[in-house]
């Protein structure tokens, strides 16, 4: 599904990523982890061109480039097979809900109206706001912000969705209801690689952990043993303030 090789970017004279290998299947769940600065929303805005990444290759499905001679014909490629749901929402503050979801579908898939209301309308429906169609986002909980985010991805129909720390704006009360909706789009089967520091919910939701570190992944591997038996010190140090091993002892 996604794979990348030797990805390196840096700004300046800061090296970010230092020539990372990643390889997500279809359907999986990848979880990336790592304290801040090491790298992880880098990386998923260079699977989205948002940076572009000075080294490497990467392959969705059917389609390949090398991050240094990529065309924008062949980023307009790539970007098709990936959607992405942001930190702090990023909706059109002057549109509303419908017409958010709806945008991208017009504009870049080239729908007509009414087929792209109608998508829209059935993924609204699916993260539990078919009531807020002609609501301003100003009107809207952060909660509710980001699930318009999420629907707006959905509509996209990706190879894979990408969501950068998708609960780290939201009021503590706000994190539940997000991370309920992720769950559900999970189970659909959609590939997924989610940034996030929320450690239980990466426990339950992934089924790969990738632990990133200075710009590098440190460990990967499938989510219990990652988190029940890490093999390198900086995991084992990493996830010593946390406890899961009593989520997975049920």
């Amino acid at each position: 599904m996604l794979n990348i090789k030797g990805i390196r970017k840096s700004f300046g004279k800061t090296p970010v990523l230092r020539g990372l290998d990643l390889n997500v299947g279809k359907g999986d769940v990848a979880a990336i982890l790592g304290p801040s600065g090491s790298g992880k929303t880098t990386l998923l805005r260079c699977i989205n061109f948002l940076e572009r990444a000075d080294e490497g290759r990467m392959t969705i499905g059917d389609a390949s480039s090398d991050f240094k001679t990529v065309t924008k014909k062949e980023i307009y490629n790539l970007r098709r097979k990936t959607a992405m749901v942001f930190q702090n929402y990023c909706l059109f503050n002057n549109k509303t809900v419908l017409e958010n979801v709806t945008e991208g579908l017009i504009t870049v898939h080239k729908k007509s109206k009414r087929e792209a209301e109608d998508i829209a309308a059935a993924m609204l429906q699916k993260v539990g706001l078919e009531d807020k169609l002609n609501a301003y986002p100003s009107f809207l909980s952060g909660g509710q912000q980001q699930r318009v985010g999420i629907a707006r991805a959905m509509a996209q129909c990706p190879d894979v969705i990408l969501l950068d720390e998708p609960t780290s704006a939201l009021d503590p009360e706000l994190i539940g209801e997000t991370l309920s909706v992720i769950r559900q789009v999970a189970k659909s089967g959609i590939t997924m690689i989610i940034v996030t520091h929320e450690m239980q919910f990466a426990a339950e939701i992934a089924n790969k952990i990738v632990f990133m570190d200075g710009g590098n992944i440190i460990e990967q591997g499938a989510s219990r043993d990652f988190f029940l038996s890490p093999k390198e010190e900086r995991t084992i140090q990493f996830l010593s303030r946390f406890n899961l091993g009593n989520y997975y002892s049920i």
